[in-house]
């Protein structure tokens, strides 16, 4: 929390709300003064002047502690709001940059929850932070001085009372902090379970499992709902207790002060200013009590956002001196060198000795089983990962030396997952480009295949609905692929994109990238599980637990390559290879 505060707070408006809170303490404590000599002076006396004078002085007082009171709360209410906005904007920033080493460590749904409910809870806290947490401590010990001063023999009635409070404030701060603690994981629980629902919902009615996910929610619904009672009953069990004390301590400040009175040696105001001040004390005491209360689940959530932000990021550019970058009019290239990669904690590698090189205006295609290794291999290529031996080269540059921003920049991709934004598919296609005209978007769409079902669904301007839900899964894989051609890039990455397309939409869009003059002065990389889709290309990598065990043309490996010759066996039938082999030609 200290650390959050010291870098978010501003400086001049956090001075001021200490301030004005300061401001406002100081008219509180100075009224039962005032309130006592109206008393004694004036009521007692009958000396109505002097009750219009003192009445209107209380008024001006009262109107500046609640002027400063709306001061503090300004300033305290922004600082806080502004410290909530600064931490979501750093904590998304700090995320668009996390690998996905980072992503898979903390999950999705905790990644939400830190983002939204963690930072929700320090907000609160900051408000009360500079709110209570000043303004109590400092009422509480002023109030107990200015209590002493007035009538010291009225002071034993606190020998009682507060250490009474102090023990119910520990058993109860023993009690529910741990529950406070245990709330944010619970609620990760849920946004966890109740985000696979919503992405798995189709496969949930598939096979009649509503009543199981509904089971699942309720449980984890139903665990945090218990966890927040028990929390929340110990707290509003505070104030009851509070209450009652506070009542007792008035009855025993009255009962003394009243013989005292009796006895003629203590003045009414004395009594009416002491039984404010010991309010006051109680009262501080409260709200201390109820922020010692909520600041450790506030620190849990800090702490949970600190890891956020002071995650090491597992991928990050090189120093600056020693970056390079892509000379202008280098032409276009990717480079294996022996690399090796292995996801970390694994005991085993997970790609080995990958050496090729492609060229511009060559394709190069990856193919082999489910678990190969093919997505993890193009996954390199714009260094989603970092290997763990040997060199990758974009242009003739090793990844590693240049700038995340100046690789992503050369490189153009279709991840496996088709991945459409809410908006226009106007507005999807300018991710690939922001500066792109009308006629390079329809060409784009014309090269994947799309610009008929865009057509029809009313052009650049057709709604796109979350994650593309309005669309087919062909038609969002074509969509994504048009983004993606629509970039200018050097490498041109399909991770298993035309998995969703037929073969003849599949010959048609590899025919209309061969003959486009922007992909011909490229690299173009094709992950694909179907032998058609790859037969073309120039030269074909043959994976297999994640070694390559095989390369070179569609005849190369057809006549020497038996893994190949089986993934070939396994999906031509006759007549198809004759149709593959026509489309090479073609």
């Amino acid at each position: 929390m200290i650390k959050i505060a010291k870098k978010n707070l501003v400086g001049w408006a956090t001075t001021l709300a200490v301030l004005f809170l300061l401001i406002q303490v100081a008219c509180d404590l100075y009224l039962p003064t005032v309130t006592s000599e109206l008393v004694d002076k004036g009521i007692m006396q009958r000396n109505f002047a002097y009750i219009w004078k003192d009445g209107i002085y209380m008024l001006v007082v009262a109107a500046i502690g609640l002027l400063a009171a709306a001061g503090n709360v300004y300033f305290a209410a922004t600082q806080a709001m502004q410290v909530g906005e600064k931490l979501r904007q750093q904590i998304f920033h700090r995320i668009l940059r996390f690998s996905s080493k980072e992503i898979n460590q903390f999950g999705d749904s905790s990644l939400i929850t830190r983002s939204t409910n963690d930072i929700v809870q320090i907000q609160n806290v900051m408000v009360q932070v500079l709110r209570m947490m000043l303004q109590s401590p400092i009422m509480l010990v002023a109030a107990c001085v200015l209590a002493y001063v007035r009538e010291p023999r009225l002071t034993r009635v606190f020998l009682i009372s507060l250490p009474i409070l102090a023990v119910v404030v520990l058993v109860v701060m023993y009690l529910a902090v741990p529950l406070f603690k245990s709330i944010q994981k619970k609620t990760d629980r849920i946004n966890l379970v109740f985000r696979e629902g919503l992405t798995g919902v189709r496969v949930i009615r598939a096979f009649r499992e509503e009543h199981r996910e509904q089971a699942r929610f309720q449980a984890a619904n139903e665990d945090s709902t218990q966890t927040g009672i028990k929390a929340f009953t110990l707290v509003s069990f505070l104030f009851p207790v509070m209450t009652l004390i506070l009542s007792l301590t008035n009855v025993g400040i009255i009962l003394l002060g009243s013989h005292l009175i009796a006895g003629m040696t203590m003045q009414v105001g004395n009594l009416i200013a002491f039984l404010t001040y010991a309010t006051q004390i109680m009262i501080s005491f409260m709200m201390l009590s109820m922020i010692f209360v909520f600041v450790p689940r506030a620190s849990a959530s800090a702490a949970r956002v600190n890891a956020v932000l002071e995650e090491p990021i597992s991928v990050a550019d090189a120093p600056a001196d020693q970056q390079v970058q892509i000379p202008a009019g280098q032409p276009a290239s990717l480079s294996f060198d022996h690399v090796d990669f292995r996801y970390d904690g694994a005991e085993k590698l997970a790609l080995h000795d990958l050496n090729f090189r492609v060229k511009a205006g060559q394709t190069l295609a990856i193919i082999g089983g489910t678990g190969s290794g093919k997505s993890t291999l193009v996954n390199l290529i714009p260094r989603l990962f970092d290997i763990e031996s040997g060199e990758i080269k974009v242009d003739g540059q090793p990844i590693k030396r240049l700038s995340q921003h100046d690789l992503h920049a050369a490189i153009s991709i279709t991840q496996q997952k088709a991945v459409l934004f809410s908006g226009t598919i106007r507005s999807n296609l300018q991710f690939g480009n922001e500066k792109a005209t009308d006629d390079q978007m329809w060409h784009a769409l014309e090269i994947a295949q799309a610009a008929d079902f865009v057509k029809a669904a009313g052009g650049l301007d057709a709604p796109v609905e979350q994650d593309g839900s309005n669309f087919s899964g062909g038609q969002r894989q074509r969509l994504a692929i048009a983004r993606t051609l629509i970039k200018p890039a050097s490498i041109y990455i399909f991770d298993d994109s035309f998995s969703a397309l037929d073969f003849k939409t599949d010959a048609q869009l590899r025919l209309a990238l061969r003959n486009d003059p922007q992909i011909q002065q490229a690299v173009t990389v094709i992950v694909a599980q179907r032998v058609s889709t790859v037969a073309d290309a120039d030269l074909i990598l043959v994976l297999d637990e994640g070694e390559v065990v095989g390369q070179g043309t569609h005849d190369e490996l057809r006549a020497e390559n038996k893994t190949y010759q089986q993934i070939v066996e396994s999906q031509i039938q006759k007549g198809d290879e004759e149709r593959a082999a026509q489309t090479q030609k073609d």
